[in-house]
């Protein structure tokens, strides 16, 4: 049976749950699991959640446990990389010497100064990575859940041989699930269509029974004054079409809200609101391993649906293994899939998936306006993996300056000096080109 290896798996809170998801599937019971992560006590912790789970699922799939991430890969049918490099401390170091510029960000894990930042630390751990399965697992697919997702998919189609790499994301079908019930018709009965930049994609269709549901959505949204304090929806009202980022993360990739203290206001945004989640993961980390080893009696929660996974990994492993073709969305590299975005660039659009892999859906075009916004996040994107690709600092800086957020908040002179702060914060986990002297302008 197939083989998927978890790499970083110690350290996500999605690894419970692709754990539960993957292992209630009846025709996935004899999957082997490869456990990775390189702290001896967050591997011994998520093994001990494999187990405890697969005997909750009443199966008994072969579960191994690495440190070093070579024995994991050997022989994988699957790679799921939840890698957070740098931990929570990196990412706390992301949000708050921003901040101390007058910097807000929400998530920063995906574009921003943190998203930027995240990137450095993580695409020389990728680049490794997909080196080491071109090596150990040719044939597998990278199925990539780690932040800063369009950097790292981009990354890898420009610093790697290996090709089989999708990101993967749940915004798209929330986002839908979120639009039909304010519409007021079943989900699962919709039809629609998603597409953008990878991170920033927006719904071009919404239909049921063959007729567009905007005008519904609209009435929805105007019965509702309470929904006008949402990032999103004032978003849909300018352009015309709704953004699958929900309204935190938004705000993060556009110049309009988060330098404003009023919108701020309006718009009920949380700048560090992923301070306050990662927090929680780390109590509800030491919880789950006091449950698991404290010898208590509480149960841990299992998320196991054998009728229908819920996980894009679990979906993806098994419509492969099954040979039962399944729609989902992915982050993939812009082969003329969408035509008036930048060839080559990491784009969200719908993926079929059978048992030969993954095949994008081309979608022609997206509307100017959505495009307009598009490029810029490219941008930002694209500077950022230049940097790494080439080894130039001078490009760091650029990313910043292209920045929707940033730029609209500091001065380039700024916007340069945050920067240099943010490689010298960083320190080691800075690639050593990168903590070269920089440059002042």
């Amino acid at each position: 049976m197939a083989k998927v290896a978890f790499i970083g798996a110690g350290g996500a809170p999605l690894t419970r749950a692709l754990l539960a998801d993957l292992l209630g599937q009846p025709e996935l019971a004899d999957l082997t699991l490869a456990l990775h992560d390189p702290d001896h006590e967050r591997l011994e912790t998520v093994e001990a959640l494999a187990r405890w789970t697969a005997a909750q699922a009443g199966v008994t799939p072969k579960i191994t446990a690495h440190t070093d991430q070579r024995p994991a890969l050997d022989g994988a049918d699957y790679v799921v990389n939840t890698t957070e490099v740098g931990g929570h401390e990196a990412a706390a170091l992301d949000y708050r010497l921003p901040a101390s510029y007058g910097v807000r960000q929400t998530h920063a894990d995906t574009l921003g100064v943190g998203g930027v930042f995240r990137a450095l630390r993580a695409i020389p751990v990728i680049r490794e990575l997909t080196e080491d399965m071109a090596q150990l697992c040719p044939d597998a697919w990278l199925l990539n859940h780690a932040a800063p997702l369009p950097m790292l998919t981009w990354a890898v189609s420009v610093l790697s041989p290996h090709t089989k790499v999708i990101g993967l994301s749940r915004a798209v079908p929330d986002t839908v699930d979120r639009l039909a019930r304010l519409a007021g018709v079943p989900a699962d009965q919709v039809g629609f269509l998603a597409a953008g930049a990878g991170g920033q994609s927006f719904v071009l269709r919404l239909e049921h029974a063959g007729t567009d549901l905007h005008p519904r959505l609209d009435e929805a949204l105007a019965r509702s004054p309470e929904l006008a304090h949402s990032v999103r929806v004032e978003m849909y009202r300018r352009l015309g079409h709704f953004p699958t980022a929900d309204s935190q993360r938004s705000a993060e990739y556009v110049p309009w809200f988060l330098h404003d203290d009023e919108a701020i206001r309006t718009f009920r945004l949380r700048p560090g609101a992923a301070l306050v989640a990662a927090e929680r993961e780390l109590a509800d980390y030491r919880q789950t391993r006091s449950v698991l080893f404290g010898g208590e009696v509480v149960p841990l929660p299992a998320q196991q649906n054998p009728g229908a996974p819920t996980e894009f990994a679990t979906r993806f492993v098994h419509a492969m293994q099954t040979g039962r073709p399944r729609a989902l969305y992915g982050l993939v590299r812009n082969t003329g899939l969408i035509g008036n975005l930048p060839e080559d660039a990491c784009v969200e659009v719908p993926c079929l998936v059978d048992g030969s892999g993954a095949h994008p859906m081309p979608v022609g075009g997206v509307p100017p306006q959505l495009a307009a916004l598009n490029r810029a996040v490219l941008s930002v994107c694209e500077l950022t993996v230049l940097a790494a690709v080439e080894g130039r600092r001078d490009h760091v800086h650029h990313a910043l300056l292209a920045d929707p957020n940033t730029a609209a908040t500091l001065s380039p002179r700024d916007i340069h000096r945050l920067c240099d702060a943010m490689i010298s914060a960083h320190g080691a986990l800075m690639p050593d080109w990168v903590r070269a002297p920089g440059w002042l302008c």
